[in-house]
C-alpha cells in the first residue's frame, strides 16, 4: 500500500483542491468587468471540476486507508479581474508541480492507480492552467 508520504501529500492535494474550488466559485460570483460574464462562466466550470479532483483524491486516499481532510488551504478571493485571474494561475503552477511530484511518488512506489489518476487529473490542470492564460491574454 501506499507509504504515509504519499498518503499526506494526498491529503495536502484535497486541501488545495478544496481550496481552489471555493475561490473560483467566488470569484465567478465576484469578477466584474467587460469580460464579467464569459470569465465568470469560465471559472464556475473550473470550480466545478475542482470538486470533481476532490472527490476523486479522497475515494482514492480513503481506500489506501487514510482519512481525508476536511479542511480547505486558505483562500484568497480578492482583487481585480486581472489580479484574480493571475492569481489563478500561479494556483494551477503549483497543482501542476504538486501532482506531477505525486505521480512520481506513486510510480516510485508501485501504485499505479494512484498514479493513473494523477495523470488524469494533471492533464485537467494543465487545460485549467491554459484556461487562465488565455484569459490573461498570454
Amino acid at each position: 500500500m501506499a507509504s504515509q508520504e504519499l498518503k499526506n501529500i494526498m491529503n495536502e492535494a484535497i486541501a488545495r483542491e478544496m481550496k481552489v474550488c471555493i475561490q473560483y466559485m467566488w470569484q465567478h460570483v465576484l469578477v466584474k468587468g467587460k469580460r464579467a460574464k464569459f470569465i465568470s462562466n469560465e471559472i464556475r466550470l473550473i470550480a466545478m471540476a475542482e470538486m470533481i479532483h476532490a472527490e476523486k483524491i479522497a475515494e482514492r486516499l480513503v481506500y489506501l486507508g487514510d482519512k481525508p481532510t476536511t479542511e480547505p488551504a486558505k483562500v484568497d478571493i480578492e482583487g481585480t479581474e486581472i489580479e484574480m485571474l493571475e492569481k489563478d494561475v500561479k494556483e494551477e503552477e503549483f497543482a501542476i508541480d504538486m501532482y506531477k511530484k505525486i505521480i512520481k511518488m506513486a510510480n516510485d512506489e508501485g501504485d499505479s492507480t494512484t498514479r493513473l489518476l494523477f495523470e488524469q487529473i494533471l492533464a485537467e490542470e494543465e487545460t485549467h492552467h491554459n484556461t487562465f492564460k488565455t484569459l490573461l491574454g498570454d
